[in-house]
């Protein structure tokens, strides 16, 4: 049974840090890329960071470049996303996701296989 469960969400202030964990089970997580998407409220579903396996590719979005940085440990089966100087709009529920083949697109929701149920990120004074 696939598992997958996102913790570290929470309020923080603007310019502050917040480091969301992934731990994942039931399937061979050696061989599948491992994202994080976002969603806000009234928006779109969004891939905010991936890592490939084995960590041979890292992608981020443009909006988060610079200020979030996405790892993992294979030995653990867990992913993280480091997220730093956060703003306003990243203000999302966040969710944490698991593919067997990107393909072209790391981006593409479409292309994953297993979701997380997502954690609530807040930033705000």
């Amino acid at each position: 049974q696939v598992q997958i469960v996102e913790s570290g969400g929470g309020l923080v202030q603007p310019g502050g840090s917040l480091r969301l964990s992934c731990k994942t089970s039931g399937f061979p997580f050696d061989d599948y890329a491992i994202g994080w998407f976002r969603q806000a409220p009234g928006k779109e579903r969004e891939g905010v960071s991936c890592a490939s396996s084995s960590e041979l590719s890292k992608y981020y979005a443009d909006a988060v470049k610079g200020r979030f940085t996405i790892s993992r440990d294979d030995d653990e089966s867990m992913v993280y996303l480091q997220m730093n100087n956060l703003k306003t709009e990243d203000t999302a529920v966040y969710y944490c996701t698991a593919s067997w083949d990107l393909g072209s697109a790391w981006n593409n929701a479409a292309r994953y296989n297993y979701w997380g149920h997502g954690i609530q990120v807040t930033v705000s004074s």
